[in-house]
């Protein structure tokens, strides 16, 4: 090749290197500039990041250290540095100055600062300054640690941040949650998770698990009202079923936030109290007294059925709860309050007790109706008033009668001899009377003063030293024994000579009465008449030896006159008709005078009570005829017709056949001599209701009145001689068969005697008893 051609090839071979050098440098420049571009696009995207991190840090209030080898230079939030630096109480905003015032604030809180600016450990805490307080959290990235600050000042360094809060809601006992809106948790504390027995959230929302769903459907309701909401839940929490007060409050910035609070106390307490309320109310419902309770707006909130029935006011009325006014009107209208001369006034009166706080006095109330009603007033545990009536008026007229009755046994008490003190079961005197302090000359005021049976006994034991028989006395007044308060009495000798006589009576009121009596004379009269009584019997034992004797001694003679007599009278014409007439005589003489002898002797059996009675069945008309018979002679011979006037169905009665016969031939005798010639004398019986009558009449004049209150009586004179002792001899048989004697004369209308036997009367004689057999 030739030098042209390597020249030019080699000139042809620079141009080109210097293309491709121009061509490879518009390249590199084109790259560079590309480079450029896209580090300046970069720097400027760091610029805008830097500014906004800048910016959001310093729009929350925050500064942002930077902490490389223990120094500490501020990245963002100059102003909140200061304020930070206020807060702990530095003078100067330095970054170095106030790291290390964190680390002197508490050791725990120097601890975690090394920990994070030597390994990298995340922290957060709150120190409290002498202004406010700091709120630090730490991040470590690459060779840097960086802590964020936050200060607060006044009130806002009381604001708990976000972990402290959720500290606090973990610490609480009941469960507590953060709701989303739909309702379901999205945050929850410790107690919720323990409630569901959950380790987390998450794990109680994979098995469905919930607290409560009325509580997550009332937290709902708040987030979808935005307004509060609360109710009381019941919930199955730890096997026990709980009461929880839920409120479901919305948070701002959405949410809503789910308080809980154990109310099972309170619940049953309710629950209780209104049981008893229902209990009491229908305690009230079934007393007799009226109550009202009125609340302290004055309205009616409750009365029983008392209160409706005793002011005969309409249930439906007091169901609408009317007030105390319109009650007291309503009343007055219908004339069932007292009678005031001014209503108005004594109305207000009545309405100015809500304002007492104390229970006001008792209150007497006497209605038109002669009512008296007792009103108590007392201030109502829940406010208001409550008012009880109650109608005393039957209360009062008893009390009066009691009274009454006091007085009465006061004078009656007073009225007595005996000295009488009534005492108490627990030994309190209660009753004395004047006769009680003459007794043992006892002054009233000391025996006021004295006032139980102990004091009585101090100012009797003058009298009386016997102290034995005071504590005998004391166990018949206290001794709660029932047996131990039996009936006592007996005699003991005062220290003045007196014998006095005690008694005590249990008394229906477990009271007990003592009564001391002086018988002192009553003991000398009774001596004097036990001497007296054995005279009397000496004498009457010497009357019957005599009458004995006499008698006796009478028989004899008398027996041979009557036999003489009757062989005088049987002499035919050995003895003239005057002869004959005198001997009749005689022997009838003789005869009076032994039947007065056999009257006499009776009378004496029967007044000391030797007399028996010989009792046998005796057909009644049987003695009726044969007592007639035997009175037939005479009763011609003074011509007085007899007659017998036995009753159908009479039948047989038990008795003594000759004593009711002699009671028959007395009567007969008697009726004999009252009655004139041509005169009737009637013997009769008939039955009557529960006795036999035996009767004997006649038509002669009569018995003066005057007499026959003294008929009966003994030894009164006869027209026919005698003792007198046949009507009274009458009278002792009839008694002692169980009868009695009646007489019925007017004079000159002739006189009826009837005897009285009982059917079924024992005989006074101890025989066996009357008996009436058809």
């Amino acid at each position: 090749m030739s030098a042209d051609q390597l020249i030019l090839a080699a000139a042809a071979g620079a141009v080109s290197l210097a293309i491709c050098a121009v061509l490879w440098a518009l390249i590199q420049r084109r790259h560079a500039q590309g480079r450029v571009e896209a580090l300046a696009e970069r720097l400027a995207g760091i610029e805008a990041r830097a500014e906004a991190a800048q910016a959001s840090a310093e729009a929350f209030d925050s500064a942002l250290l930077a902490v490389e080898d223990g120094q500490a230079m501020l990245a963002s939030g100059e102003e909140s540095l200061v304020t930070c630096a206020e807060a702990l109480g530095l003078t100067e905003a330095d970054p170095q100055g106030l790291v290390n015032a964190l680390m002197r604030a508490d050791p725990d809180h120097s601890r975690r600062l090394r920990a994070l600016f030597e390994r990298g450990e995340a922290c957060a805490f709150e120190v409290q300054g002498p202004k406010g307080a700091v709120t630090v959290e730490g991040r470590a990235a690459g060779a840097l640690a960086w802590l964020r600050l936050s200060g607060a000042l006044g009130e806002d360094a009381a604001l708990p941040t976000a972990p402290r809060f959720a500290a606090f809601l973990n610490a609480r006992a009941c469960p507590a949650w953060i709701a989303a809106a739909d309702g379901s948790p999205v945050w929850v504390n410790r107690a919720w998770l323990a409630a569901v027995d959950a380790a987390s959230l998450d794990e109680a929302a994979a098995r469905g698990a919930a607290f409560d769903k009325g509580a997550d459907a009332l937290a709902a309701e708040a987030a979808n009202l935005g307004q509060v909401r609360d109710a009381v839940r019941w919930a199955t929490v730890g096997g026990r079923r709980r009461a929880f007060r839920v409120v479901a409050q919305p948070l701002e910035g959405g949410g809503v936030g789910v308080f809980t609070d154990d109310v099972t106390e309170l619940e049953e307490f309710k629950e209780n109290l209104r049981r008893n309320v229902e209990a009491h109310d229908e305690t009230l419902n079934h007393i007799a007294e009226a109550v009202a309770v009125f609340s302290h707006g004055k309205k009616l909130m409750f009365h029983n059925t008392a209160f409706a029935e005793l002011w005969g006011l309409e249930p439906a009325w007091l169901g609408e709860q009317p007030t105390h006014g319109e009650i007291l009107d309503r009343l007055r209208q219908r004339r069932r309050l007292p009678e005031t001369a001014d209503y108005g006034k004594w109305k207000a009166a009545e309405l100015e007790r809500y304002e007492q706080l104390g229970p006001a006095a008792d209150d007497l109330w006497s209605l038109p109706d002669a009512r008296t009603l007792k009103v108590v007033r007392q201030p109502h545990p829940m406010g208001g008033l409550l008012l009880l009536f109650s109608d005393i008026t039957g209360e009062l007229r008893l009390k009066a009668q009691y009274n009454a009755l006091i007085q009465v046994q006061q004078a009656t008490l007073d009225k007595l001899n005996d000295a009488v003190a009534v005492f108490g079961s627990d030994g309190r005197l209660r009753l004395h009377n004047d006769a009680f302090q003459r007794f043992w000359a006892i002054r009233p005021q000391a025996l006021e003063a004295a006032g139980d049976f102990e004091g009585v006994v101090e100012l009797c034991v003058p009298k009386l030293h016997d102290m034995g028989f005071w504590r005998e006395l004391k166990g018949r007044v206290a001794d709660p024994d029932p047996s131990a308060r039996a009936p006592m009495s007996g005699e003991i000798k005062t220290s003045d000579s007196r014998i006095v006589a005690y008694q005590s009576r249990p008394l229906p009121d477990g009271a007990t009465l003592i009564a001391f009596t002086d018988v002192t004379d009553a003991r000398k009269l009774e001596g004097a008449l036990a001497a007296k009584e054995a005279a009397l019997a000496e004498a009457e034992r010497l009357k019957r030896d005599f009458v004995g004797n006499v008698s006796y001694e009478l028989r004899t003679p008398l027996t041979t006159i009557i036999g003489y007599s009757e062989l005088l009278e049987r002499s035919g014409d050995g003895l003239s008709e005057r002869g004959r007439a005198h001997a009749a005589a005689v022997k009838s003489a003789a005869t009076q005078l032994a039947r007065s002898i056999d009257d006499v002797l009776d009378m004496a059996q029967i007044d000391a009570e030797e007399m028996a009675l010989d009792l046998e069945d005796i057909r009644v008309a049987d003695l009726l005829l044969a007592t007639a018979a035997r009175w037939q002679a005479e009763a011609e011979a003074a011509k007085v017709s007899i007659v017998v006037e036995p009753s159908e169905g009479l039948g047989l009665i038990r008795g003594d056949v000759r004593r009711l016969s002699q009671i028959l031939d007395h009567l007969v005798e008697n009726a004999l001599g009252q009655t004139p010639a041509e005169g009737t004398v009637t013997i009769a019986a008939r039955k009557a209701l529960g006795e036999i009558q035996l009767q004997v009449s006649d038509t002669g004049r009569g018995i003066p009145f005057h007499v026959q209150a003294h008929i009966f009586d003994r030894f009164i004179g006869r027209e026919r001689g005698g003792p007198g002792l046949g009507l009274a001899l009458v009278k002792a048989l009839t008694e002692l068969h169980g009868g009695w004697v009646a007489l019925e004369s007017e004079p000159g209308a002739g006189a009826t005697f009837t005897c009285h036997l009982p059917e079924e009367a024992q005989a006074a004689a101890a025989q066996p008893e009357l008996g009436l057999s058809v």
